[in-house]
């Protein structure tokens, strides 16, 4: 035996998996798939039968849910597919700083302080212009596959 030390990097997370499979046959329209290694919701599904023995094939349509980019993939509608753990929680908006982050308060009353302002004009708009008015904020953030980003605003100032 060596008298030599090992050293084991750890670069898993909690465990959870980013993803599960499902079916291709059973994925519907408004779901969400992963294609090409992105989180995506499907706008399209077709299925069509082939030959004497081969495999009834799906094709998805779906648009990725970060980007807005258009992707497509062919599986035999037998085989699995990943499907995303998509969450949306809400966060209150605290603050904005220069060089581009937002400042949200957690449901335990931390901080979180790690996102950017969306690229989506609409929602950004929204967020600076609701935000420089001194309006009470909820961001909603759109998380899978370790990615976040903010894909909704809500003004709650009214509802006092």
């Amino acid at each position: 035996m060596s008298d030599e030390e090992h050293h084991f990097e750890s670069k898993a997370d909690s465990g959870a998996s980013k993803t599960y499979p499902q079916q291709a046959g059973t994925i519907r329209k408004n779901g969400h798939i992963v294609i090409k290694g992105r989180a995506c919701k499907v706008v399209e599904v077709s299925t069509s039968k082939t030959g004497k023995h081969g495999h009834a094939k799906c094709h998805f349509v779906a648009i990725d849910i970060f980007n807005g980019k258009k992707l497509e993939d062919i599986v035999p509608s037998s085989h699995n597919c990943d499907i995303p753990h998509v969450n949306r929680t809400d966060y209150q908006l605290i603050d904005i700083s220069e060089d581009g982050f937002v400042s949200l308060l957690t449901d335990n009353g931390g901080t979180k302080d790690d996102l950017k302002l969306p690229t989506d004009d609409v929602v950004l708009t929204q967020i600076k212009e609701g935000f420089a008015e001194g309006k009470d904020l909820v961001l909603s953030v759109m998380s899978a596959m370790g990615e976040e980003q903010i894909c909704a605003v809500k003004d709650i100032s009214g509802s006092k």
